[in-house]
């Protein structure tokens, strides 16, 4: 029996074929193009999409194979990247649907309802490192790959002039012109990364990078459910050279949990950033090109743990080993920062970096164990080599945690993600680089290598080399 996956797997491969095949016939007519007629763009979908409607239906799908051989492991805990080698697939789909209540340029109003199905595995089941290989991997394999809701919001748009500027058609904005000074509102649930610490370069697990610490910033314990998304509101005001947004969202539960605490009063996630549209090169590049500076800070408050406290009260013979869970309270604080900037070099080379920070004393609660990180890479464009959809990525990412962190581990305690029963204490560094290659409308193959030092920050065991292999579907 074929599954779906399976069938989308050959379908995607026997398209293209099928495309060629069509092209070359002898018998398919090749009508001449009117010589000042300028060349159609070209379909980056497998179905085209209209500009023009006022509902949106689109898909994807991701299809990830990661593998590392055996490599130096002297010792392993509950929680540890497996020392032999392994495989694992990693399946994600999803179903994008939106309809314009109010097609209306100055207060357009959008529905947005997606619907997402997760499958498969990650290598270790997603556990002993804090930058994790796969960004599509859910934390929790025991959920299955059953669909469910990932976002269903409304978007409002309330414009404050009647200059409209060039929008791209999205997902989560269906306008393709809006007022250049406007606030938009999101309300519903959504997965905050939507919004907040984009970067056109290192952001798309799905055509960029891979790693979780290169893909949004490790040290951002952003409001998420295990799958990454929860309920809540961003509010957003954009100017002609800057924007400013603030969101509010639920908190889970437990660390990693599914379930989310509906008493804002007692847990929240609270996230304010600033971005200035702005090239940092100044008058060095000509034509001047393209630079953004982001600056983000976060404040969660919920039912979290301090590690000191963990591991006074093993050292005290109150507990058999350090456990967060057992001295978690609720309107706990835990706060951070963040800076994110990219720009273009020239109009094929584009460069990025991120760092992060956060107070460390708290459990990692919702993204990963990370409480400080530093992370640069940049890409190539296939333009200049006559692949125009082609791309070439490089980045590393350089992530660590503070000295409680260090002491909880290292006395044996469990984080949601990393536990190797002990610690011999560096810094986790990771060199991560893909080619993603365009092989017909919206199908796109992607090799990826990731060198990862220290991984979970513990210089006794590795260093691993993780492949990949990645195909991705636009429908």
């Amino acid at each position: 029996m074929i599954r779906p996956f399976q069938a989308l797997l050959l379908l995607t491969l026997t398209l293209p074929i099928y495309a060629n095949n069509q092209r070359g016939s002898k018998n398919a007519p090749s009508p001449e193009p009117l010589p000042d007629a300028p060349a159609p763009a070209e379909s980056l979908s497998i179905f085209p999409h209209s500009d023009s409607t006022r509902y949106f239906i689109s898909g994807q799908a991701n299809i990830i194979l990661q593998a590392h051989g055996p490599f130096h492991s002297p010792y392993d805990g509950t929680n540890s990247l497996q020392g032999r080698g392994e495989y694992k697939t990693s399946l994600v789909g999803t179903l994008f649907l939106g309809l314009q209540l109010h097609h209306n340029l100055r207060y357009a109003t959008d529905a947005i309802v997606d619907f997402e199905s997760t499958g498969g595995r990650g290598i270790s089941q997603a556990l002993g490192l804090a930058g994790f290989t796969n960004l599509d991997v859910v934390r929790n394999p025991n959920l299955g790959s059953k669909p469910y809701v990932a976002r269903v919001q409304i978007h409002q748009v309330i414009g404050l002039t009647d200059k409209l500027v060039e929008s791209d058609r999205t997902p989560y904005s269906l306008a393709t012109q809006l007022p250049e000074r406007r606030f938009e509102l999101h309300v519903g649930k959504m997965s905050l990364p939507d919004y907040f610490d984009i970067n056109s370069i290192g952001s798309d697990s799905h055509l960029q990078f891979l790693n979780w610490t290169v893909d949004n910033n490790g040290a951002w314990d952003y409001a998420a459910d295990t799958r990454g998304y929860t309920y809540g509101a961003v509010l957003e005001y954009h100017d002609r050279s800057w924007s400013a947004r603030y969101g509010l969202a639920a908190m889970p539960t437990v660390a990693n949990g599914i379930d989310l605490d509906w008493a804002f009063s007692r847990a929240t996630g609270q996230n304010f950033e600033f971005e200035l549209r702005k090239s940092l090169l100044g008058h060095l590049a000509s034509p001047e090109r393209k630079g953004t500076v982001r600056v983000l800070s976060f404040v969660n408050r919920a039912h979290m743990g301090l590690y000191r406290d963990a591991v006074n009260a093993f050292l005290a013979g109150h507990d058999p080993k350090p456990d967060i869970t057992a001295h978690e309270r609720f309107r706990e604080v835990k706060y951070g920062f963040g800076l994110n900037v990219e720009q273009e070099i020239t109009q094929n080379l584009r460069t990025f970096a991120r760092f992060g920070w956060n107070e460390g004393q708290h459990e990692s609660y919702a993204y990963t164990e990370v409480d400080q990180t530093v992370a640069f890479g940049g890409d190539y464009s296939g333009r200049g080599f006559s692949r125009p959809n082609d791309k070439i990525g490089v980045a590393f990412v350089s992530n660590a945690i503070s000295r409680d962190h260090q002491n909880y581990l290292r006395y044996g305690g469990l984080g949601f993600l990393l536990g190797d029963g002990t610690l011999n204490y560096a810094r986790e560094n990771i060199v991560e680089s893909y080619y993603n290659l365009h092989a017909w409308r919206g199908l796109y193959y992607a090799l990826n290598m990731q060198f990862i030092d220290h991984p979970g920050y513990n210089k006794d065991r590795g260093p691993v080399l993780v492949e990949a292999l990645r195909m991705h579907v636009d429908f």
